[in-house]
Protein backbone atom coordinates (compact mmCIF):
# COMPACT_ATOMS: atom_id res chain seq x y z
CA UNK A 1 0.00 0.00 0.00
CA UNK A 2 1.07 3.34 -1.12
CA UNK A 3 2.51 5.82 2.02
CA UNK A 4 -0.25 7.98 3.09
CA UNK A 5 0.05 12.19 2.49
CA UNK A 6 1.56 13.81 5.66
CA UNK A 7 -1.11 16.35 7.38
CA UNK A 8 1.61 19.04 6.95
CA UNK A 9 0.67 20.28 3.14
CA UNK A 10 -0.31 23.73 3.71
CA UNK A 11 -2.74 26.50 1.39
CA UNK A 12 -3.46 29.83 1.90
CA UNK A 13 -5.84 31.57 4.34
CA UNK A 14 -8.60 33.41 3.87
CA UNK A 15 -8.23 36.80 6.14
CA UNK A 16 -11.51 38.15 7.91
CA UNK A 17 -12.45 41.82 7.07
CA UNK A 18 -10.84 44.39 8.76
CA UNK A 19 -13.87 45.28 10.25
CA UNK A 20 -14.77 42.11 11.65
CA UNK A 21 -13.77 41.17 15.39
CA UNK A 22 -11.26 38.33 15.81
CA UNK A 23 -9.82 36.48 19.15
CA UNK A 24 -6.49 35.02 18.35
CA UNK A 25 -3.69 33.46 19.96
CA UNK A 26 -0.93 31.11 19.72
CA UNK A 27 -1.14 26.94 19.90
CA UNK A 28 1.33 24.05 19.55
CA UNK A 29 -0.33 20.99 17.82
CA UNK A 30 1.46 17.53 17.99
CA UNK A 31 0.39 14.86 15.53
CA UNK A 32 2.68 11.45 15.91
CA UNK A 33 1.10 8.38 14.06
CA UNK A 34 1.85 4.61 12.96
CA UNK A 35 0.70 2.77 10.46
CA UNK A 36 1.45 -0.92 8.73
CA UNK A 37 0.74 -3.05 5.44
CA UNK A 38 -2.30 -5.36 6.28
CA UNK A 39 -1.67 -6.41 2.60
CA UNK A 40 -0.83 -5.24 -0.32
CA UNK A 41 -3.74 -2.66 -0.73
CA UNK A 42 -4.95 -2.71 2.46
CA UNK A 43 -3.55 -0.58 5.58
CA UNK A 44 -4.07 0.59 9.32
CA UNK A 45 -2.89 3.51 11.27
CA UNK A 46 -3.09 4.42 14.41
CA UNK A 47 -3.00 8.50 14.37
CA UNK A 48 -2.85 10.28 18.07
CA UNK A 49 -2.92 13.93 18.24
CA UNK A 50 -1.93 16.79 21.16
CA UNK A 51 -3.43 19.62 20.66
CA UNK A 52 -2.35 22.61 23.68
CA UNK A 53 -4.00 25.53 23.78
CA UNK A 54 -4.83 29.00 26.03
CA UNK A 55 -7.20 27.45 28.38
CA UNK A 56 -7.74 31.12 30.08
CA UNK A 57 -9.25 32.21 26.21
CA UNK A 58 -11.43 29.94 26.75
CA UNK A 59 -10.70 26.90 24.47
CA UNK A 60 -9.23 23.69 25.77
CA UNK A 61 -6.04 21.11 25.08
CA UNK A 62 -7.14 18.60 23.02
CA UNK A 63 -6.12 15.16 22.64
CA UNK A 64 -7.73 11.92 20.42
CA UNK A 65 -6.38 8.33 19.34
CA UNK A 66 -7.70 7.64 16.20
CA UNK A 67 -7.55 4.13 14.10
CA UNK A 68 -7.66 4.10 10.35
CA UNK A 69 -8.71 0.84 7.93
CA UNK A 70 -7.44 2.03 4.75
CA UNK A 71 -7.95 0.29 1.40
CA UNK A 72 -6.31 1.61 -1.85
CA UNK A 73 -9.16 1.29 -4.96
CA UNK A 74 -6.65 2.92 -7.38
CA UNK A 75 -3.47 3.84 -8.11
CA UNK A 76 -4.84 7.63 -7.23
CA UNK A 77 -7.38 6.97 -4.45
CA UNK A 78 -7.99 5.56 -1.30
CA UNK A 79 -10.90 4.89 0.73
CA UNK A 80 -10.98 4.79 4.37
CA UNK A 81 -12.89 4.51 7.45
CA UNK A 82 -11.93 5.53 11.52
CA UNK A 83 -13.02 5.42 14.88
CA UNK A 84 -12.23 8.01 17.47
CA UNK A 85 -12.33 9.02 20.79
CA UNK A 86 -11.23 12.55 21.64
CA UNK A 87 -10.74 14.04 25.76
CA UNK A 88 -11.24 17.72 25.40
CA UNK A 89 -9.45 18.88 28.87
CA UNK A 90 -12.11 20.59 30.90
CA UNK A 91 -14.60 20.66 28.11
CA UNK A 92 -17.12 17.69 26.66
CA UNK A 93 -15.21 14.67 25.62
CA UNK A 94 -16.56 12.80 22.18
CA UNK A 95 -16.16 9.80 19.94
CA UNK A 96 -16.28 9.98 15.86
CA UNK A 97 -16.67 7.78 12.83
CA UNK A 98 -15.37 8.80 9.60
CA UNK A 99 -15.54 7.91 6.34
CA UNK A 100 -12.91 9.60 3.92
CA UNK A 101 -11.90 9.29 0.20
CA UNK A 102 -8.41 10.78 -1.03
CA UNK A 103 -7.23 11.19 -4.52
CA UNK A 104 -3.79 12.21 -6.05
CA UNK A 105 -3.59 14.20 -9.77
CA UNK A 106 0.09 15.14 -9.94
CA UNK A 107 0.96 17.67 -7.85
CA UNK A 108 -2.68 18.17 -6.67
CA UNK A 109 -4.31 16.04 -3.75
CA UNK A 110 -7.75 16.07 -2.76
CA UNK A 111 -9.33 14.96 0.12
CA UNK A 112 -13.61 14.35 1.35
CA UNK A 113 -14.08 13.51 4.90
CA UNK A 114 -17.45 12.68 6.40
CA UNK A 115 -17.75 13.01 10.29
CA UNK A 116 -20.54 11.68 12.78
CA UNK A 117 -19.96 13.70 16.13
CA UNK A 118 -21.18 12.36 18.88
CA UNK A 119 -20.59 15.05 22.19
CA UNK A 120 -21.19 14.18 25.96
CA UNK A 121 -24.39 16.01 26.75
CA UNK A 122 -25.46 16.94 23.43
CA UNK A 123 -29.09 17.15 22.23
CA UNK A 124 -28.36 14.35 19.06
CA UNK A 125 -25.75 13.29 16.72
CA UNK A 126 -23.93 15.95 14.85
CA UNK A 127 -22.83 15.98 10.80
CA UNK A 128 -19.99 17.22 9.67
CA UNK A 129 -18.41 17.33 5.70
CA UNK A 130 -14.98 18.25 5.09
CA UNK A 131 -13.25 18.77 1.60
CA UNK A 132 -9.63 19.81 1.49
CA UNK A 133 -7.50 20.52 -1.38
CA UNK A 134 -3.85 21.22 -1.67
CA UNK A 135 -0.79 20.60 -3.41
CA UNK A 136 2.56 18.45 -2.48
CA UNK A 137 5.60 18.63 -4.44
CA UNK A 138 8.87 16.71 -4.27
CA UNK A 139 11.67 18.73 -3.48
CA UNK A 140 14.85 16.87 -4.07
CA UNK A 141 13.68 14.31 -6.74
CA UNK A 142 14.28 11.46 -4.76
CA UNK A 143 11.80 11.99 -1.90
CA UNK A 144 13.80 13.01 0.74
CA UNK A 145 12.22 16.68 1.31
CA UNK A 146 9.07 17.62 0.13
CA UNK A 147 7.00 20.32 0.71
CA UNK A 148 2.89 21.40 0.18
CA UNK A 149 -0.12 23.65 1.03
CA UNK A 150 -3.78 23.07 1.56
CA UNK A 151 -6.77 24.57 2.16
CA UNK A 152 -9.69 22.58 4.12
CA UNK A 153 -13.22 23.44 4.84
CA UNK A 154 -15.51 22.57 7.79
CA UNK A 155 -19.76 22.43 6.75
CA UNK A 156 -21.69 21.72 9.30
CA UNK A 157 -24.92 19.59 8.33
CA UNK A 158 -26.18 19.10 11.06
CA UNK A 159 -25.19 20.56 14.65
CA UNK A 160 -25.18 18.55 18.20
CA UNK A 161 -27.32 20.53 19.78
CA UNK A 162 -30.79 22.04 18.39
CA UNK A 163 -30.29 25.27 16.67
CA UNK A 164 -26.57 25.45 16.87
CA UNK A 165 -24.76 26.93 13.86
CA UNK A 166 -24.58 24.88 10.32
CA UNK A 167 -23.26 25.78 7.06
CA UNK A 168 -19.31 26.48 6.10
CA UNK A 169 -18.70 27.14 10.15
CA UNK A 170 -14.66 27.07 10.17
CA UNK A 171 -11.70 26.93 7.24
CA UNK A 172 -8.35 25.19 8.48
CA UNK A 173 -5.18 25.74 6.20
CA UNK A 174 -0.98 24.45 6.47
CA UNK A 175 1.91 25.11 4.92
CA UNK A 176 5.06 22.97 5.78
CA UNK A 177 7.80 20.52 4.78
CA UNK A 178 8.98 16.98 5.67
CA UNK A 179 11.50 14.93 5.86
CA UNK A 180 11.85 11.11 5.05
CA UNK A 181 14.52 10.40 7.86
CA UNK A 182 14.74 7.06 6.55
CA UNK A 183 12.37 4.18 4.69
CA UNK A 184 9.63 3.87 7.41
CA UNK A 185 10.11 6.95 9.66
CA UNK A 186 9.02 10.73 8.37
CA UNK A 187 9.21 14.08 10.29
CA UNK A 188 7.16 16.98 9.11
CA UNK A 189 7.08 20.51 10.23
CA UNK A 190 4.53 22.94 9.22
CA UNK A 191 2.32 26.49 10.31
CA UNK A 192 -1.63 25.85 10.69
CA UNK A 193 -4.09 28.28 10.85
CA UNK A 194 -7.49 27.50 12.26
CA UNK A 195 -10.54 29.90 11.84
CA UNK A 196 -13.58 28.98 13.70
CA UNK A 197 -16.52 31.41 12.19
CA UNK A 198 -18.87 32.72 14.72
CA UNK A 199 -22.32 34.21 14.59
CA UNK A 200 -22.75 37.43 15.96
CA UNK A 201 -19.23 36.90 17.62
CA UNK A 202 -15.48 36.92 17.48
CA UNK A 203 -14.26 34.79 15.02
CA UNK A 204 -11.77 32.10 16.78
CA UNK A 205 -8.56 32.11 15.13
CA UNK A 206 -5.40 29.46 16.22
CA UNK A 207 -1.87 29.87 14.85
CA UNK A 208 -0.13 26.85 15.51
CA UNK A 209 3.68 24.93 14.66
CA UNK A 210 2.43 21.50 13.47
CA UNK A 211 4.64 18.91 14.21
CA UNK A 212 4.46 15.25 13.16
CA UNK A 213 6.03 12.11 13.13
CA UNK A 214 5.01 9.09 10.90
CA UNK A 215 6.52 5.72 11.65
CA UNK A 216 5.72 3.21 9.35
CA UNK A 217 6.05 -0.84 10.38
Amino acid sequence: MHKALLPIVAGGAILASPAHARDEQFELWLNPSFETDLDENTGFELETAQRFRDGAQGRVDTYFVRGWLKQDIAGDATLAGALEYRVNNGGSDEVRTMQQLSTSHGIFKTRLRLEQRFVDGADRMGLRLRPRVGIGLDLTGDGRWSAGADAELFWTLRGNNVGSDTGITGLRTTIGVDYAVGDTLTLGLSYLRQQDFEDNAQDEIGHAPLIVLEQRF
